[in-house]
């Protein structure tokens, strides 16, 4: 009969890995270094998971960070809480300062790559999806909006940025994505009808924020 696995040992590793990327970053993350913070060893390690990419890969899915659920009823509001939300996780070491490394490393590994599709991206999209239908419901967004477009489209910005840091993620950032995003794929996206529609929408969310 098979011993039973000892979640206990999980959860000190995948916690001891969150601990360690903040203090030394990814590229210094050590197997033994990992183990000595869990206070286990390291074939215990190697028996859990295959690679030390595959236990990252798992604290970080685990920590769910910048995944938020949120329904202001203002699709303009909500997006930019989804976006802020992701530019926070971003500044966080143990997200922000793992992914260029992690991706990296996710290259030559097509299914490792498709699991932290799935279980870390995966939930951040089906919150903001969430806020797109509730956008279309309410007539702000187009009806046969490509979500998955949109949600690249949202999120590219501020991970790109992330990556190269050739520019700064200032607070503002998520709304001025939000605002140049919402002329192309708002009901009444095109022409002049869409700026002024952007100025009418950052105008409401610095009164919204004022009032909050």
């Amino acid at each position: 009969m098979a011993r039973r696995r000892d979640e206990r040992i999980d959860h000190a590793v995948l916690a001891a890995v969150t601990e360690l990327v903040r203090e030394v970053g990814y590229p210094a993350l050590t197997m033994e270094a990992i183990a000595q913070r869990a206070g286990t060893t390291k074939p215990a390690i190697r028996r859990r998971w295959a690679s030390q990419k595959h236990l990252v890969v798992e604290a970080m899915a685990r920590d769910r960070i910048g995944v938020v659920e949120i329904d202001t009823g203002c699709t303009h509001c909500d997006l930019v809480g989804h976006l802020e939300a992701l530019r926070v996780a971003m500044d966080d070491p143990a997200f922000g300062h793992v992914l260029p490394g992690l991706v990296a490393d996710l290259a030559d590994d097509p299914e490792l790559r498709e699991r932290f599709l799935t279980e870390f991206w995966q939930p951040r999209r089906e919150a903001c999806v969430l806020s797109l239908r509730k956008g279309q419901e309410r007539g702000d967004l187009r009806p046969g909006l490509d979500v998955d477009l949109v949600l690249d489209l949202f999120a590219a910005p501020i991970v790109f940025r992330a990556l190269f840091g050739h520019s700064g993620l200032g607070p503002e950032f998520p709304e001025d994505v939000v605002c140049a995003l919402l002329i192309g794929t708002g009901a009444g996206a095109g022409g002049r009808p869409g700026c002024e529609r952007h100025r009418a929408l950052r105008g409401h969310s610095a009164s919204s924020q004022s009032t909050a």
